[in-house]
């Protein structure tokens, strides 16, 4: 019996979860189901162009791992379009990440998963506490989303 996958971290979540052929009924359709970590596969290797070893990091998969990940990703949107078939993006096993959070005291970043930011996170460098709230990055101007996140 194999074990259960580890979790994928995911950054993205799309809006769109449904893809199918123009003009075809979708009731005549046959479906290939891509998981959220599949795509976000896709996306880290193919839209952002970024090494395997690099997306593997970002997914906090080993890069044997991602390469299993994206190849499958590929056979699935390649049998979807070659065999005219719609592609239904949903399940996995991921969790959302929000990416990276600065801290407002000592600079430095680190990964917050989605809930985090709410509840006020801890740097785990400085051991200083605040409110991330909505991700910001600081520029020479300030910050560009508003006002830096708040003290708790």
């Amino acid at each position: 019996m194999p074990r259960p996958p580890k979790c994928r971290r995911v950054e993205f979540l799309p809006q769109t979860t449904y893809f199918k052929p123009a003009g075809v009924p979708l009731h005549e359709l046959e479906e290939v189901t891509l998981a959220v970590e599949e795509l976000e596969a896709i996306r880290l290797k193919d839209l952002e162009g970024l090494e395997q070893e690099d997306c593997a990091a970002r997914m906090e998969v080993s890069r044997p791992t991602f390469f299993r990940i994206l190849n499958s990703a590929r056979a699935k949107i390649a049998e979807a379009l070659i065999n005219g078939k719609a592609i239904k993006v949903e399940g996995g096993c991921f969790r959302l990440s929000l990416g990276k959070v600065r801290c407002r005291f000592c600079g430095r970043e680190w990964a917050v998963n989605r809930g985090e930011e709410d509840v006020g996170v801890e740097c785990p460098h400085c051991r200083r506490r605040f409110v991330a709230g909505p991700l910001r990055r600081q520029c020479r101007r300030g910050w560009e989303e508003g006002a830096p996140p708040a003290e708790d």
